[in-house]
């Protein structure tokens, strides 16, 4: 086999990882970004050697090398796969566990370099950069908002991220903690590295280095995914991993600098969300039993860390009656035990402020008590986290408001006996704390489509004897029914009701949100979300469940529920109807009334999934902008407060992209103080599991709304209507362009089924969650994860551009829009129409971030290694064909970007991107290549257990490596 080595400083898995194809102009601000990959390359490259041989080292090293020289075309793709095409599975296993563990360095890497410039930009006295909440007060504080806008913007502020599962988000926990100690190391070192060097000895950087070694051979010696299925509860954990690592330490400050800034006053705006065990849409799994253990384990939690700091906070808080004029709130809550009944309280007779803390930690140790011994957190909630020597029973916290009275007090008596000097960090950061988590941490969104919805009122109804055929009723008698049994409190069914086994486990989910409710308070379930809702009546069918379980209060005049009924729209016919639907819900005086008992408040959630796969990614991207315009209109008709959910994904095919330039994107009007956004999978590690990066992203999420709600960030001025037309048109092409394909061709299930590892998704104990809510031959009922996942997995990326390039095109050729308004006023020659299309990207943010997101998402696109995946289809000369049809279009896309933008690659934009993709990207050839032969090996009838491993290895890899991938 020809040599394909390139020069190297040592022997290494990854010596090379950020070689380049030219000079780099960053090269000085990069060079310690080389360096230390390089170092962290030769740690995994000495591992690989040390631990499983010379044999499969150099196996390592030969397809890097290879698939260095393809990338500098000095070698055929086909010499990587012909590595490794007779190779037993047990020998690919640890090539592919180095280039996944690679991924996972490199994005180390990438992460402290990203700390390393943002501290020398902030260091040479630049401007904070967009996103920073420095950048947004100075530019409000420039701006001077509306005064009225503003205290409206300060009444409803709100910013939820919502963590939900996703399938390539497999790696276990002890993987996760493993990699946050290497960054943290490697910080360390670097800080040494960089310091004065009079003060730093060689020894002290050895054994820091010695310490990541370490490191590195315990990932290596530590299985990266699970061995089986992961259930519901092992999602739940992982989910709750982030609160442990970043989110309980850094949301309470930030939501305190945003209210002293803002001038809210003592309201939290940042507060997170999880779909994870709430969510039982297509996922059978959900039970009241996962109900209550994930109210349980993020109760327990939360605890945990009040606990924690409570301990902290009474060690600091020394100060002795001797000295200082303790105030009376703070002697009574002191004192508010007596002396006999706290062992050692004479000892502490002294320090007035340890024991008023003292009273707080056995108050809030005995509502534990109480808590976990109901049986809310089935398995796991350990020790009461409380006060070790108590004697007597306290009375137990009721609600959060008593234990922040307490804490008030503190802080109060602090302020009293040493001003703003004393109230210490640790104690603002927890009233901010129970301000925000309260008992519950998360708001935990239940969530089921409105089919199942259909089928479960049908069997109670007819149980009830109200309706023999609920489903035969058509939407006047529907709407007429629930109102109608909304009206009352009466449940539907007695104690003794014989239910289906589906019946059953629905209304034991209700139950157990119900029980949570009780114990948590109203904030733990506080959304319902109704998916494919289509109509008045799909959006009210929850309710009779709610009511049900005692969660919503009939009464004709003033029906009351805490929990919110949210339609998520979904595809684009779901999305054009959906402010019909608004306007005839809440033109129902019920309905209306219901809002008004939630502060006017209504909420309603965009599917940016579905309306991708449902119309491709000009039409949904545009629906979305039309139905968040339009919903806005009809909520402010209502005089309604409408806020959004965003349910994106991390990839650009589920609305994934950068979330500050998404949210400045929208619609005026549309952000209105408040959003909440899903996160998902690898994107939640990417944004969320070390504190700095944590906090750099939620204010990127609060600068964005603020900034959209307080200034005019759309930019188009009397230009809007010519623009809208124009995007209206394109929409429209790429819809047909995109349909031609996914829905007429005869072929393309065959293709896409064959030449993805769709199936395997579900075959492969990949996520808790089936890949279909139902059975089917089409796309329509596949879920939005798997579909995005696995053309991100054969690095074709369709979701996120197909359709794109013929709508562009036949724009500027004017075809198929002669004689419509977007047309003459565009100009009637391809030249002034292209001109057109580059002053709307210049001037219109949603433009321009659109395209953008689409450029970022083709450049980890690779239509070369898509063919390999195509070689899968059975049908040769379907596969050949429909590739055939993907590349051309992918070309042309391409093409046109690159045209409307004035761009010459297509990362100009995002340099730090293409440098990533740049260096990076041939270690993930070796993946694709294997994850290719693995899944011929799989399909062949391969029974090796060690093939299905490989596979969920490779897509592992591959998603750490995209970081957005589904």
């Amino acid at each position: 086999m020809p040599d394909h080595s390139e020069p190297t400083q040592s022997e290494s898995v990854l010596p090379a990882a950020v070689t380049t194809d030219g000079p780099d102009p960053l090269e000085g601000a990069v060079a310690p970004l080389r360096d230390d990959v390089r170092f962290l390359g030769a740690l995994l490259g000495d591992t690989v050697r040390e631990q499983e041989g010379r044999e499969v080292f150099d196996l390592v090293e030969t397809a890097r090398r290879t698939a260095f020289a393809v990338r500098r075309s000095q070698a055929d793709r086909d010499e990587v796969a012909a590595l490794f095409t007779d190779v037993p599975t047990d020998r690919v296993i640890p090539v592919i566990r180095a280039f996944s563990l690679f991924a996972l360095l490199a994005n180390v890497a990438e992460d402290l370099h990203q700390e390393r410039r943002r501290r020398i930009h902030t260091a040479a006295g630049e401007p904070p950069p967009d996103g920073d909440l420095d950048a947004t007060w100075a530019r409000l504080a420039d701006a001077d908002p509306d005064s009225e806008r503003l205290a409206a913007v300060r009444a409803t502020a709100r910013v939820a991220p919502v963590l939900t599962a996703h399938p390539t988000e497999t790696r276990r926990r002890t993987v996760f903690q493993v990699t946050r100690r290497i960054l943290d190391l490697m910080r360390r070192r670097d800080a040494l590295r960089t310091g004065p060097a009079d003060r730093v000895s060689e020894a002290e950087i050895e054994a820091i280095e010695l310490d990541i070694r370490r490191q590195v051979l315990t990932l290596w010696q530590t299985a990266i995914i699970r061995s089986e299925r992961p259930r519901i509860e092992d999602e739940v954990l992982g989910g709750l991993q982030y609160h442990e690592a970043t989110l309980m330490d850094v949301i309470p400050p930030l939501n305190a600098e945003i209210a002293e800034r803002l001038g809210c006053g003592d309201r939290p705006m940042v507060r997170p969300g999880s779909w994870i065990g709430g969510d039982r849409d297509g996922n059978p799994y959900v039970t009241g039993d996962v109900v209550r253990f994930a109210t349980g384990q993020a109760a327990a939690l939360l605890h945990r860390h009040y606990a924690d700091q409570l301990r902290l906070l009474e060690q600091e808080l020394s100060l002795s009656r001797r000295l200082v004029e303790v105030p009376a709130g703070l002697r009574d809550l002191a004192d508010s035990l007596a002396e006999t009944d706290e062992p050692g309280a004479a000892a502490r007779e002294d320090v007035p402020f340890r024991r008023a803390v003292r009273v707080v930690r056995r108050r809030l140790a005995e509502r534990e008590r109480s808590r976990s011994s109901s049986g809310s957190s089935p398995g796991a909630v350990g020790a009461a986290g409380g006060v070790d020597d108590e004697a007597t029973t306290p009375a137990p916290y009721t609600s959060p408001a008593q234990m922040l009275a307490d804490l008030d007090v503190i802080d109060a008596a602090l302020g009293e006996v040493g001003g703003d000097l004393l109230r210490t960090p640790r104690l603002r950061d927890l009233r901010w704390a129970v301000r925000t988590f309260g008992f519950h941490l998360q708001a935990l969104d239940m969530r089921q489509n409105s089919e199942s919805h259909e089928e479960l009122l049908g069997e109670l109804f007819a149980l009830a004897g109200v309706t023999e055929d609920y489903a035969a009723l058509d939407e006047d008698a529907r709407v007429e029914l629930l109102l109608a049994e909304l009206s009352h409190d009466r449940p539907l069914l007695g104690p003794r009701a014989e239910l289906s086994e589906t019946a059953a486990r629905e209304l034991g989910v209700m139950r157990a949100a119900a029980a949570a409710v009780d114990l948590l308070g109203p904030e733990v379930v506080p959304h319902y979300i109704v998916s494919m809702c289509g109509s008045v009546s799909d959006l009210l069918e929850p309710a009779i469940l709610l009511r049900e379980v005692g969660l919503f209060s009939g009464d004709p005049a003033e029906p009351r529920s805490d929990v919110r009924l949210i339609p998520l729209l979904e595809t684009i016919d779901d999305l054009a109807a959906g402010p019909g639907i608004l306007d005839a819900a809440l033109a129902i005086p019920q309905f209306r009334a219901l809002v008004r008992g939630q502060g006017d408040v209504l909420e309603v959630m965009l599917g940016y999934s579905d309306s991708n796969k449902d119309g491709g990614y000009l039409a949904a991207n545009w629906a979305l902008y039309e139905a968040e315009r339009d919903l806005a209109e009809s909520a402010a008709r209502a005089g309604v407060h409408l806020r959004y959910f965003h349910g994106r994904g991390g990839a650009v095919g589920r609305g994934g992209g950068n979330s500050y330039d998404a949210i400045l994107a929208q619609p005026p009007g549309a952000v209105q103080g408040a959003l909440r956004i899903t996160e998902q999978g690898e994107v939640i590690s990417a944004k969320y599991s070390e504190p700095q990066r944590a906090r750099r992203n939620l204010e990127a999420l609060v600068a964005a709304t603020l900034e959209a709600s307080l200034l005019d960030v759309e930019g188009l001025g009397e230009d809007a209507g010519e623009a809208y037309e124009v995007m209206a048109e394109l929409a429209r092409l790429g819809r047909e362009a995109y349909a031609s394909l996914v829905h007429s061709d005869p072929g393309f299930i065959e293709y896409f089924t064959t030449s993805t590892p769709v199936s395997e998704i579900g075959e492969l104990n990949i996520g808790s969650r089936p890949t279909s809510r139902k059975q089917t031959a089409g796309v329509e009922d596949l879920r939005a994860i798997p579909w995005v996942l696995s053309w991100s997995q054969s690095r074709v990326m369709l979701p996120g551009w197909f359709g794109v390039g013929t709508a562009l095109r036949q724009w500027v050729d004017g075809e198929g829009s002669a004689g419509s308004a977007a047309g003459s006023s565009a100009g009637s020659s391809p030249e002034e129409r292209l001109a057109t299309l580059r002053r709307l990207y210049a001037d219109w943010p949603f433009l321009r971030t659109t395209l953008s997101n689409m450029a970022q998402v083709m450049a980890k696109a690779d239509m070369d290694l898509a063919g390999r995946y195509a070689s899968l289809v059975p049908d040769a000369e379907v596969g050949r064909r429909i590739h055939g049809v993907i590349s051309e279009e992918f070309d042309l896309a391409r093409e046109m970007l690159l045209s409307v933008t004035g761009h010459e690659t297509l990362l100009d934009d995002n340099p730090a991107l293409a440098r990533s993709v740049r260096n990076r990207f041939p270690y993930l050839e070796p993946l694709n290549v294997l994850q290719v032969e693995l899944l011929r090996r799989y399909r062949a009838g391969d029974e090796d257990p060690k093939v299905r491993t490989g596979i969920q290895l490779t897509m592992n890899g591959l998603a750490t490596a995209l970081r957005n991938s589904g």
